[in-house]
């Protein structure tokens, strides 16, 4: 395992094992490679601190600076709170017509 999956580790074994589940749309699921993801936030998370997890992932890179979010279907800020067993989504950029 390369050295710094092993830092992604370690950093999410010192925080509150409270899983938070994240579902990612659109491109944001292919570049992570899956529609939902379980990770653990700190006590006093933030949907930015969920943010920064998932940007640590193998594809998370790709996700923008201030991505859309909603917590149990209602659209947040990033600064918002997040508390054990709430659902985060992540949702790239609309376009309709």
């Amino acid at each position: 395992m390369p050295s710094e999956d092993l830092s992604i580790i370690s950093q999410m074994k010192s925080l509150d094992p409270t899983p938070i589940r994240v579902l990612l749309f659109g491109r944001y699921a292919e570049l992570l490679g899956a529609d939902h993801l379980t990770v653990p936030v700190p006590v006093s998370g933030t949907v930015e601190g969920v943010v920064d997890l998932v940007r640590q992932l193998p594809g998370g890179q790709g996700l923008p600076d201030r991505p859309l979010a909603a917590i149990d279907l209602v659209q947040v800020p990033l600064n918002a709170s997040v508390r054990a067993g709430v659902e985060v989504a992540l949702l790239p950029p609309m376009a309709g017509g």
